[in-house]
């Protein structure tokens, strides 16, 4: 799944925590990055993140489809 245009990091980040399986970022590399342990998560969005700047593009892999849902209800709901 791709998400576009994330604005709010930390809101993003709440939404993952709430998801009950796992949920890898995939970099440009194809790497993926566990979002759910912390020094994972510190990792990946040191790489892409600058203060005030907005999240262009992810690509999310989640292991259950309910969290599927979950983060794509978030991407509808945020602007």
């Amino acid at each position: 799944m791709k998400l576009y245009g994330i604005k709010n990091i930390e809101q993003f980040l709440e939404k993952v925590g709430e998801c009950q399986g796992k949920v890898e970022l995939v970099s440009k590399e194809g790497d993926k990055l566990d979002l759910k342990s912390q020094l994972s998560k510190y990792i990946a969005l040191a790489s892409m993140y600058r203060k005030d700047a907005e999240v262009k593009e992810l690509e999310l892999v989640m292991s259950e489809p309910e969290d599927r849902v979950r983060m794509l209800r978030y991407a509808m709901c945020t602007e």
